[in-house]
């Protein structure tokens, strides 16, 4: 179902010291504030590029920062108009700018942009505001009105009536995506995917559409490109296309990818970019999966990238489709990990410890590669995933395959901007893991996002009958679980060292501790007290490793172990962690073929979602010690076109300068087309 990595995989391998590792002057953080780290990442070899692959990239890219205000809006229904009062305060506020006010609404609009909204990109709770409601309000009346986003006649103190509920009131809009079990997830929560539509209303509207059509055999993804409305007691999709809802950005994307086409490398290109104007044109779902065939089919080109309404994790009922773009160009020598990877596709599918009724006779298309990022917008800007894995369409990976990809030059910024963190040496039990870790936890973190994506995604069939959506609220979980499991259980097998892609039968205990001691331990840092774990990839972690942890409770696999008043997470029995895993693989396979609802929703209730309050507590206070933020986001690197006197593109160049602060800023004048 979902085939996204968020950038915290593991947490805990991004914040060792990694081996191998060079130093550098390339300065990779950028800003730090709340529980977040702005960094950079470099674009290595972009001057080895032709001129036409420069072209293609940089026209890409226009397209990629042309969507920003859709997830903004698609967040929360007030996100812009919230965005675009606090930026017009900043920016033209000419009180006192020392003031803790002033620095605290600094803050909340760093925060804002970093969660495309006024909820946490990650926790999705909403922002705290620690400036006052008078202060604010003051501001705001201070500055010319036509600094702010006032339509149809409306005042500032109208403006005021809502901004100061919207940011005040802790109660109001509190959760971007709520998954709390037993509630009506839409009610209680603050997306714009749905207005005035009840969770069952959603849920048999779009059953009714696939009951209709359930003897398709390539159904289209209701609902992906959309809002539901309900008016006059009927509920109506409103489309996210030209001539629709988000219509003026998505002309402006339109507009970049076909003066990107015209430098495509190959024809092949030609028809991707085709057939997604198409689909931006028409809304049409079954124009998408046409989109994503031959997406899927071109893998000539060094050049590729995603743009459209992808991921579905910020609708709490899964079948919404955020807005997301990342543009790349291929790592030729790191891609050949990936490939041995792919090459080998059938042989980890034969091999898996699953049912073999729930294995594919024949694995299709699996297409892997290693990838340099050249722009990140939308929902992976500025937090962005470090290994994706698509379409997303069943039928579509079971007949034409996927691909994935591992976002090299990100982690290699998470790396670097970990060296002498810290962190290692607070939380890891002995030298023994810490030296193991910094040897190869590089190494096997690449490895445990290539697996997961390039074959964990792509493995495993449904029964006949059986959709993706039948888990429900607790399919992003499970997939994302299942996923894990795949790589978790192979990067541990003979066969890695066989094909070259490990060194030898020590290296995987860096990924295993790693892993084990996040979802029991560390992932913990990005929980506030008293709260439960609700993010699908967090839930993920939790569930395997606690289940794993209770079950090999009798043979002591792993256990808690005290030292100094600390708790720390051991591994005794690493091959029994792998046998453990693999029986955990076969139950969530299970799960996912046979889409068993309430044994979905009884592993993660059971395991995935409650907190230990003692262990969180202390978890909190040693990891505060350390001074990290537990968040990393991004900039963008700055692409420039020079051209000549007919305005022909003759280079691009890139610049690392800009700052946070003044990127969004920037973003927001030239590629804010919303109302």
């Amino acid at each position: 179902m979902k085939k996204k990595i968020l950038p915290i995989l593991m947490i805990a391998s991004m914040l060792v010291v990694c081996g191998n590792k060079k130093e550098t002057d390339f300065q990779y953080s950028v800003d730090k504030f709340a529980d977040i780290e702005i960094l950079r990442y470099q674009v290595p070899d972009f001057d080895s590029l032709t001129l036409q692959q420069k072209q293609y990239i940089y026209y890409l890219n226009e397209a990629a920062l042309a969507g920003r205000d859709i997830i903004y809006d698609q967040n929360c229904r007030y996100n812009l108009c919230v965005r675009r009062t606090l930026e017009a305060i900043y920016e033209n506020y000419r009180g006192d700018r020392k003031t803790d006010d002033f620095a605290a609404l600094t803050t909340y609009l760093k925060q804002v942009w970093m969660g495309n909204g006024i909820h946490h990109h990650y926790s999705c709770d909403k922002f705290k505001p620690n400036f006052s409601q008078e202060f604010f309000n003051n501001a705001v009346k201070s500055i010319d009105k036509e600094k702010f986003p006032l339509e149809n006649a409306q005042t500032i103190d109208d403006l005021l009536t809502v901004l100061d509920k919207v940011i005040f009131d802790p109660e109001f809009l509190k959760k971007r995506v709520n998954q709390e079990d037993g509630v009506d997830l839409l009610l209680t929560s603050a997306e714009n995917y749905y207005e005035n539509v009840t969770q069952k209303e959603a849920e048999d509207f779009y059953n009714k559409m696939k009951n209709e059509n359930k003897n398709q055999a390539q159904p289209v993804s209701y609902g992906l490109n959309s809002k539901l409305i309900k008016g006059n007691d009927s509920l109506q999709e409103k489309a996210w296309k030209i001539g629709g809802m988000y219509s003026e950005a998505i002309e402006k994307i339109v507009e970049n990818l076909s003066k990107a086409k015209q430098f495509a490398e190959n024809e092949q290109q030609k028809v991707v970019i085709g057939k997604l104007i198409d689909f931006y044109t028409t809304a049409d779902l079954k124009t998408f999966d046409d989109y994503s065939i031959e997406w899927v089919k071109e893998t000539a080109g060094m050049v590729d990238f995603i743009n459209g309404f992808t991921e579905v994790y910020g609708d709490p009922l899964g079948i919404k489709a955020s807005w997301e773009s990342v543009v790349n160009f291929k790592n030729i020598a790191a891609t050949k990990r990936t490939e041995t990877i792919s090459a080998n596709a059938q042989w980890f599918e034969d091999n898996a410890p699953i049912n073999p009724e729930f294995r594919k006779e024949e694995v299709k298309g699996v297409t892997a590669k290693v990838i340099t990022v050249t722009m990140l917008g939308g929902d992976c800007y500025p937090s962005t995933p470090i290994g994706i894995n698509l379409p997303n369409a069943n039928w579509i990976r079971a007949q034409f395959g996927s691909k994935s990809v591992t976002m090299e030059n990100i982690t290699e910024a998470y790396d670097r901007a970990a060296l002498k963190s810290g962190f290692a040496d607070e939380f890891y039990w002995s030298d023994y893991e810490r030296n193991i870790v910094k040897e190869y936890g590089s190494l096997t973190s690449n490895l445990h996002t290539d697996l997961h994506e390039c074959l964990g995604h792509a493995s495993g069939k449904l029964k006949a009958g059986i959709s993706k959506d039948n888990l429900k609220a607790y399919g992003s979980t499970i997939e994302e679980a299942r996923a894990d499991l795949f790589a978790l259980y192979y990067i541990a097998d003979p066969k890695m060292i066989e094909l070259n892609l490990l060194p030898n039968d020590s290296a995987f205990k860096a990924e295993y501790y790693t892993y084990i001691m996040n979802g029991l331990m560390t992932q913990l840092t990005r929980i506030l007290p008293d709260k439960n774990i609700e993010e699908a990839h967090m839930r993920n972690r939790s569930l395997i490793a606690h289940w794993v942890y209770e079950r090999g409770k009798a043979e002591n696999v792993v256990e808690f172990k005290q030292k100094d008043g600390k708790t720390y997470v051991v591994i005794n029995d690493y091959a029994k962690l792998r046998t453990l895993f693999g029986e955990l693989l076969n139950q969530i396979q299970t799960i996912t073929s046979t889409g068993d609802f309430e044994a979905a929703r009884s592993l993660v209730e059971q395991y995935g979602v409650k907190v230990d309050k003692t262990l969180h507590a202390q978890v909190l206070e040693r990891y505060k010690k350390l001074n990290l933020a537990p968040y990393k986001g991004f900039v963008n690197p700055v692409f420039t076109a020079k051209t000549d006197k007919n305005g022909n593109i003759t280079d691009v160049t890139i610049s690392y300068t800009e700052n946070y602060v003044e990127q969004q800023l920037r973003y927001s004048k030239q590629y804010s087309f919303l109302k």
